[in-house]
């Protein structure tokens, strides 16, 4: 493997290895603490890679293919469903049947050398894709929860306009109203209201 010292990038990160090989995982180890990065697991089985995330919470890991590439993939799907950060995957040469079977399993980047400068490459190629897939969850859950707030909501306003002979402008003042100066917000109260609790414009059951 290239040995050939390089700067590191701009983000040390806490970096977990899994291979079916122990002596290539300390090679691509050293290879990684040369780029500035600290190597916090080293996993052979499925097991191992389980327990060793699991104690020691890196931020992103590196699976190795070299024969064996069923064993590869399980090792890129238990990373995947353990780590919080993106899996890579280092092969010795592109493979598409490989690979397309690799990012059904989670992969967010690939190197096929190993040289520095393109595991590094992938690596930042794989931080960038998860930060954009986690702000895009974090969007997708802004949303949800907008809706769901919003139905109960248009709930509580149904159950006023029913039981107070409103019509919808005015059952959302009074839960305006009423939010404000009990010093709660809409939402909080209106789930009171949809819940079953009296809301009436005397405070009377």
């Amino acid at each position: 493997m290239a040995t050939t010292p390089e700067q590191a990038g701009p983000t040390a990160l806490r970096v977990a290895l899994a291979d079916e090989e122990r002596s290539t995982l300390r090679t691509l180890g050293t290879l990684l603490e040369t780029l500035g990065h600290e190597v916090t697991a080293l996993a052979v089985t499925v097991e191992e890679a389980s327990d060793r995330i699991a104690a020691t919470d890196p931020e992103l890991a590196i699976v190795v293919l070299h024969r064996d590439d069923e064993h590869a993939l399980d090792l890129i799907e238990e990373l995947s469903e353990a780590l919080e950060g993106p899996v890579i995957v280092l092969l010795e040469r592109p493979d598409a049947t490989f690979l397309a079977a690799a990012a059904e399993r989670g992969i967010a980047a690939f190197a096929s050398s190993d040289e520095l400068a393109e595991i590094q490459g992938a690596i930042e190629v794989a931080i960038r894709r998860h930060g954009e897939a986690q702000a895009l969850s974090d969007e997708v859950d802004t949303l949800r929860g907008a809706l769901e707030r919003r139905a109960v909501v248009e709930r509580a306003k149904g159950i006023l306009m029913e039981r107070h002979g409103l019509d919808e402008r005015a059952a959302f003042e009074l839960l305006r109203t009423r939010a404000r100066s009990q010093g709660r917000r809409v939402v909080d109260l209106a789930a009171a209201v949809a819940d079953g609790h009296a809301l009436l414009p005397g405070d009377s059951a």
